[in-house]
């Protein structure tokens, strides 16, 4: 079962995914006020009861998809994961004995099938494919071979960039990064139950119909269980916490010439077992 985060008649929901549309049940456990708080819980295996055999609440058409974490306490996004991610960069250099991190905040991310937002200040919006996994189980110091056991949920994140934006510093890439709307994340999330999940997945992303990024999780330079135990090292991973795991090769910033993405485009980011995340692009209406 997946369950995700919505806006109905002007009110916030979240419920369970189902055909034709959602079934909320966020009217039924006040004391979840959010996705967050049903991970807190560990309630996802009373959700799943609650939604059995439940009617859809709100057809498909009827409801605007949200992000599905909408106040998580932390984003933290690994970037060059992949090994030909590492060549793009035309350096010299490499691959780093360890990963490099930077903060997003959630107002930087839109649902599924909702607009990016391209600003007026710079045309340079790109598109970053990835896999992000939700915290269930906070903690410090996570050992590499406990850290699947800390993690609630899966979802997709297009991780759009405003590319210049992220070189008007030496070392900082934040400000590229955390734009209003500038990215997405959703449909939903998916329950994580097994290492299977994760370990070997397909992930690509296809703007207007054509592929542009294709690889798979076992591929990764860090992979995930280094991710959660570096990350929390330095910081305790709390519950709705969200770690954003990489992007292969293959973002518009490395063609030859860049190709940007413009209004009308259409970004579809895949994985298997978890879902697909479709966005449109729009420019920011300046009121």
């Amino acid at each position: 079962m997946r369950f995700a985060s919505y806006i109905a008649e002007d009110r916030k929901f979240w419920g369970a995914v189902a055909d034709g549309g959602m079934i909320a049940l966020s009217p039924e456990f006040p004391q979840f006020a959010t996705l967050r708080n049903v991970i807190e819980a560990d309630a996802f295996t009373l959700l799943e009861a609650a939604a059995r055999e439940r009617a859809v609440t709100n057809r498909d058409g009827t409801f605007a998809w949200d992000i599905p974490i909408p106040d998580p306490e932390k984003i933290i996004c690994v970037g060059v994961n992949f090994p030909d991610r590492n060549a793009e960069y035309k350096d010299g250099q490499e691959a780093p004995p360890n990963m490099s991190l930077f903060p997003r905040f959630a107002r930087s991310f839109t649902g599924h099938d909702q607009p990016l937002i391209r600003p007026p200040e710079s045309e340079k919006l790109d598109y970053e494919g990835e896999i992000a996994i939700i915290i269930g189980k906070g903690g410090r110091r996570i050992a590499q071979e406990e850290a699947y056991g800390h993690i609630a949920a899966l979802t997709l994140c297009n991780e759009g960039t405003i590319r210049d934006w992220v070189r008007h510093a030496k070392f900082n890439v934040t400000q590229g990064k955390n734009w209003d709307r500038s990215g997405a994340m959703g449909p939903w999330l998916v329950p994580f139950h097994e290492s299977s999940q994760l370990e070997d997945v397909r992930i690509t992303t296809r703007v207007n119909g054509e592929l542009r990024q294709d690889d798979r999780t076992s591929r990764m330079l860090f992979p995930i269980p280094r991710q959660i135990s570096y990350i929390s090292t330095f910081t305790t991973l709390m519950p709705g916490d969200i770690i954003v795991t990489g992007t292969p090769t293959g973002a518009g910033a490395r063609f030859d010439p860049p190709r940007f993405l413009k209004p009308g485009d259409i970004i579809e980011i895949e994985a298997e077992g978890i879902g697909k995340l479709v966005n449109t692009v729009t420019d920011e209406a300046m009121t």
